[in-house]
């Protein structure tokens, strides 16, 4: 039997890309906790850290996809390296705020500012899709790409968090912030696979990704998905410091990205015949339930055993989720579609460091999690009521069939 990821990336060019991408998009997971993990410290509120890193995500999450939009526009290297700049600039101005005690104000400021960072998993998948589209090594493209996000949300956030508690606050934003301006510059570099700029075609072409009712579906769903990442990791820094052990932090957090890691990897090269939606609401549901000890864990060992279970069902959760988007975007609007679910994620992300910083501050260390237990259920039922829309036909290169876009 071949192995299907050696065959994908035999292709000259996808080693480079993806190695580049890869560390470009690790600020995905860095940047919000490590605001968390650095800010705790300084300034010692968990909400005001929860806040400064929501309005980094929410504004992300309202910007990315405009930066996409532009992207498929003009093209990735024409727009990546002014956002870019942008946002490596703001961040080390947050840095600076917090690590010479300016004004609460500068923080917010620089937060904002530090949201022009653009989507790197979408630019990722767009490259693989013009490489492998309609062909049958974009699904394991796609698997693989899921596997690497749900790595970089798990792994980054530990390592962002382990270097805040080891080294000092700011190591972690510090090193976030390197490998966005490394990462972005290699990745820009690389021309030969870039994707050509296409267009819309048709006499009614959708304005924005998001007015797809699957899209739409998929984006809220996430949005509770990372709310439960978020939680974790508030949660895991805030108990295992009450326990008296921070720096088991980083081992806790890091142990909810292997189960899941290696589901991912599986499920991409078995490829599963059965149908994406209904996939997808098993992949939820098992998120749900594994969420439900999580409030109950009273030791670091058994903190580590319960997040290791929660997290076996979130790669199987992004491969099937992008999967869908793939097949419900036209051509000329991947970069934006993908951009839209992984903001999603962003926002849960945001809200959900907020409300469980807000919890473990008012209840205590062990109360966020209640946070986990109730956006997984949320996003079982929004998956659940969306089976009928995420069923329906697929997109016929530029065009999508019209019943697919909301009222």
């Amino acid at each position: 039997m071949s192995n299907p990821y050696k065959e994908i990336f035999s292709v000259p060019g996808t080693k480079g890309f993806s190695a580049a991408g890869f560390l470009a998009r690790l600020p995905i997971a860095m940047a919000p906790i490590g605001i968390v993990a650095m800010l705790s410290q300084t300034h010692g509120e968990y909400w005001l850290a929860g806040a400064v890193s929501a309005t980094y995500a929410l504004t992300n999450a309202l910007i990315a996809p405009q930066i996409s939009r532009a992207v498929d526009r003009y093209g990735q290297s024409a727009v990546l390296t002014p956002t870019t700049i942008v946002s490596v600039v703001a961040f080390l101005t947050l840095i600076a705020a917090a690590n010479q005690g300016w004004p609460v104000w500068t923080l917010f400021a620089s937060a904002l500012l530090a949201a022009a960072m653009p989507s790197m998993p979408a630019m990722l998948r767009a490259r693989w899709t013009e490489l492998f589209r309609d062909r049958p090594e974009l699904n394991t493209a796609f698997a693989f790409e899921s596997a690497a996000d749900e790595l970089v949300y798990i792994a980054g956030a530990s390592l962002s968090v382990g270097l805040a508690v080891a080294l000092f606050p700011e190591a972690g934003m510090l090193i976030s912030t390197a490998f966005l301006a490394l990462g972005t510059l290699a990745f820009v570099l690389q021309r030969g696979t870039e994707p050509t700029v296409r267009h819309v075609v048709g006499s009614a072409p959708q304005k924005s990704a998001i007015r797809l009712r699957p899209i739409q579906i998929i984006t809220l769903a996430l949005v509770f998905v990372g709310a439960t990442f978020a939680t974790a990791e508030v949660s895991a820094v805030a108990i295992t410091k009450d326990l008296g052990q921070p720096n088991a932090a980083s081992l806790v957090i890091g142990v909810y990205a292997i189960g899941s890691f290696v589901v991912g990897l599986v499920l991409g090269a078995l490829n599963p015949k059965l149908a994406l939606q209904k996939q997808l609401m098993i992949a939820v549901t098992i998120l749900a339930l594994t969420a439900l000890p999580l409030p109950f864990a009273g030791s670091v060992p058994l903190l580590a055993v319960a997040v290791f279970v929660s997290g076996v069902a979130i790669s199987p959760t992004f491969i099937t989720a992008f999967g869908i988007v793939e097949r419900r975007v036209p051509e000329a609007m991947l970069t934006e579609g993908v951009t839209w679910v992984t903001t999603g994620i962003g926002i849960g992300m945001a809200l959900g460091a907020f409300v469980a910083g807000w919890a473990v501050d008012t209840f205590g260390p062990h109360h966020g999690f209640w946070v986990s237990v109730v956006a997984g259920a949320s996003a079982t039922l929004t998956i659940a009521l969306g089976q009928r829309s995420l069923a329906g036909e697929d997109c016929d290169g530029d065009v999508c069939p019209l019943p697919q876009a909301a009222e």
